[in-house]
C-alpha cells in the first residue's frame, strides 16, 4: 500500500458522497415533504447527515491528496505504508455517522476515522519536515 489505494478508494468515496449529495438536494427541493426537511434544517439526524456528507467528501479528498503525496514522495518518506492506512481508516468517521442515523448503531466508528485521519494528516507533515 503506497498511496494507490488512497486515490482510489478516494475517488470511489468522493463519487459515493457526491451521489448522496444528490439525494439530499432532492429532499430538500424536490421530495413531497421538503417543508419537513427544510423546517428539521441544523437539528437531529438532518444535521447529522449533513455532516457526513460534508466529512465523506473532505476524507475522500484527503485520501486523494495524500495518495498523490505518498506515491510522488515514496523513496523519501518513511512509514508510508501506515499513513495510508491510517488516512483509509479515517473514511469510517463520515461512515459511522451514516450507519448511527440509518441503523441506529453506536457511533464508535466517528472517533475511530477521526483519530485515524487527524493522526495520518499529523504524521505526514511531520514526515515533510524531516524530509531532505
Amino acid at each position: 500500500m503506497n498511496g494507490k489505494n488512497n486515490m482510489a478508494i478516494g475517488f470511489l468515496t468522493m463519487g459515493l458522497f457526491m451521489a448522496y449529495g444528490f439525494l439530499l438536494i432532492y429532499l430538500r427541493d424536490v421530495a413531497p415533504d421538503k417543508e419537513e426537511w427544510i423546517n428539521s434544517f441544523g437539528v437531529g439526524k438532518h444535521y447529522e447527515v449533513l455532516l457526513a456528507h460534508v466529512h465523506g467528501n473532505l476524507f475522500a479528498f484527503l485520501n486523494i491528496l495524500i495518495g498523490y503525496l505518498l506515491l510522488r514522495f515514496n523513496d523519501k518518506l518513511n512509514h508510508i505504508k501506515a499513513i495510508s492506512w491510517l488516512a483509509l481508516i479515517g473514511l469510517l468517521m463520515p461512515i459511522g455517522i451514516l450507519t448511527k442515523v440509518y441503523l441506529g448503531l453506536p457511533p464508535i466508528l466517528v472517533p475511530i476515522g477521526a483519530i485515524a485521519m487527524t493522526v495520518s494528516v499529523l504524521w505526514l507533515g511531520f514526515a515533510f519536515f524531516k524530509l531532505k
